[in-house]
């Protein structure tokens, strides 16, 4: 009796140390893709030359925004071509560790599972929707990453929703910087939703329809934002898991552009 007793027992056992042992598995691959992370923006941060600057040539402006004297951020892409041919972009949030470079692919699944040099990493990168233009003409400009724990790619969105985030206006700007265009965009809608692909369309025919979405994403915003918003605006859309079960999401309207010109 004693030895069935046992063995049940270590029946029992087996199942729970397989799952503990991968769960450990599990937590050293997220540490290792989590570390290589980390070198690979420390080494594309040292290499790469970025500068806040005033607009040589604007050839948009929207004169219902408040931050048209927010500089443009200019970055030096010629060391991260050499990285990767696919690179389209740099990003920067004020007070976020949103500081990277993007990348475009010919599908949405590729960086998911990969970073800025290719190799696979779980961590992924930040990537433009691949049915966006480049030149960041379309109504809604989509840009993925995952959100870390560890707060690399967008895993400092989150923080947008606290009040020592969102009580300082300064801080509602995004920066787009690419090798043909700078841009400034200004923050009009923070959230997060169970997951949905409603916000995610990136051309929309109509005036009223456009409208309707603008509508619709500008009302679930968790944070209020004194910011008109009209079907003339063109905006970015920034998506990150909040949770298993929920997207985390930004939106801002473009204010200015400036095209590059070549020294």
């Amino acid at each position: 009796m004693k030895k069935k007793k046992l063995w049940i027992a270590i029946l029992l056992l087996i199942p729970c140390l397989g799952l503990t042992s991968f769960f450990f598995y599990q937590m050293i691959l997220w540490h290792l893709d989590s570390n290589k992370t980390k070198n690979e923006v420390k080494e594309i941060l040292e290499v790469t030359t970025r500068e806040e600057k005033e607009g040589n040539e604007i050839v948009y402006l929207d004169d219902s925004s408040n931050y048209l004297d927010v500089p443009f951020l200019n970055v030096d892409f010629s060391s991260l071509y050499e990285k990767n041919e696919e690179v389209v972009g740099w990003i920067q949030i004020p007070n976020t560790n949103i500081d990277y470079p993007f990348v475009q692919h010919s599908d949405n699944s590729f960086y998911l599972n990969h970073s800025f040099d290719k190799s696979y990493n779980q961590a992924g990168w930040i990537f433009l929707d691949y049915r966006n233009y480049t030149d960041f003409v379309d109504q809604n400009t989509i840009l993925y990453a995952h959100g870390r724990l560890d707060k690399t790619m967008f895993g400092s969105l989150r923080d947008t929703l606290k009040a020592s985030w969102y009580e300082d206006p300064t801080n509602y700007i995004v920066k787009i910087s690419t090798p043909t265009y700078n841009y400034i965009y200004e923050i009009f809608s923070l959230y997060h939703i169970k997951t949905t692909t409603d916000y995610l369309k990136t051309r929309i025919v109509s005036v009223e329809d456009y409208q309707a979405f603008l509508t619709l994403i500008q009302g679930r915003s968790m944070v209020s934002f004194d910011t008109v918003v009209t079907p003339q605006n063109k905006i970015l859309t920034l998506s990150t898991c909040y949770n298993d079960q929920e997207k985390m999401v930004l939106h801002a309207k473009l204010v200015k552009q400036e095209k590059r010109i070549e020294e």
